[in-house]
């Protein structure tokens, strides 16, 4: 692999920033984020990338491989929570090892953001309706997950609440803002983006940065948690990631995608949540214990995809693209 592009991918100020983050808690500084400043920043994010993708999907028609693709995101978000179950059951319990599969086949908006960040930066382009297979793919592995956890536990019994259930899926926050932000910009389409442009455009990297690092921050504190996962847990935070890329790039490559729809693709399959998911497995199975969830897909999974994982991701493209 090249390795100018892991170092291009680290120098950029956000990733950068992200470091520092880290840094602040390893060194014991009191460097701190006001606690709503990153929830403002993360519904900006969320806000941004909808908008902007609402307005090119107006652009774009509906053709074959838009269609393909939302499929295709739809099942594996489906389809990974199951395989990652039975892998994780090796090791764990029924309940951790739904919340974690549930974790894994959602999806990370940020790793999202820093992918399409990466890929402006390399001038490689991509199309607006990846903004939908994003918000396609946050809500169905909590669905999956609770059905893996009422059929694989002893008693059978469990009784969820499942319009509470549901309503968490679709209608969390960051779903709820995602998808009406796409749906307005589809239709206002280019006048409402030259609006909001300086907003949206303008202020985006500046806002990204800030959030990174203020997720380097939360990361580094997440570290001690992993001593409790053990090397299984590290590992399957890191090996996972890159299969599911690898069935993702399979995928891409069967439709038809073009380079940057096929990595943001890749990167969708290999993220994980640790936002909506976690707070719907708190709600939903609090037998599971949120310190493997949590510290695996956000101390191990996110900053091995955004420092590693995109470059590597990008470097099977060009293997296999040309």
């Amino acid at each position: 692999m090249d390795a100018n592009l892991i170092v291009s991918n680290i120098l950029n100020p956000p990733i950068l920033f992200f470091f520092l983050g880290m840094t602040a808690v390893f060194v014991k500084s009191d460097l701190e984020i006001p606690a709503p400043v990153p929830k403002l920043f993360s519904l900006y994010l969320l806000f941004a990338i909808g908008f902007k993708g609402g307005v090119e999907l107006m652009k774009s028609s509906v053709t074959q491989e838009v269609i393909l693709t939302l499929v295709a995101a739809v099942l594996m978000a489906c389809v990974v929570p199951i395989y990652t179950f039975f892998i994780l059951r090796l090791k764990l319990d029924t309940y951790d090892a739904a919340a974690i599969a549930a974790t894994y086949g959602s999806i990370s908006a940020v790793t999202f953001i820093t992918a399409s960040a990466f890929l402006n930066e390399l001038g490689i382009t991509f199309d607006g309706y990846m903004v939908a297979a994003l918000a396609l793919m946050e809500s169905p592995a909590i669905i999956v997950g609770l059905i893996l956890v009422n059929l694989f536990t002893s008693d059978g019994k469990r009784d969820f609440s499942w319009p509470e259930v549901l309503r968490d899926a679709f209608l969390n926050s960051s779903v709820f803002l995602l998808v009406g932000s796409l749906l307005i910009g589809f239709l206002t389409g280019e006048h409402g983006w030259q609006v909001l442009e300086p907003f949206t455009q303008g202020m985006f990297y500046g806002v990204l940065t800030f959030f990174l690092l203020d997720m380097g921050l939360v990361a580094a504190r997440r570290i001690k948690d992993l001593q409790k996962t053990g090397v299984f847990l590290i590992s399957f935070a890191i090996l996972i990631p890159i299969v599911n890329a690898v069935i993702g790039l399979a995928i891409a490559k069967a439709i038809g995608m073009p380079q940057g729809d096929a990595l943001l693709f890749a990167v969708l399959c290999a993220s994980a949540s640790y936002i909506a998911v976690p707070a719907a497995m708190r709600l939903t199975v609090p037998e599971a214990n949120p310190s493997l969830y949590v510290s695996t897909a956000l101390a191990v999974t996110f900053p091995f995809n955004i420092i590693v994982g995109i470059p590597l991701y990008l470097y099977g493209i060009n293997l296999f693209w040309r």
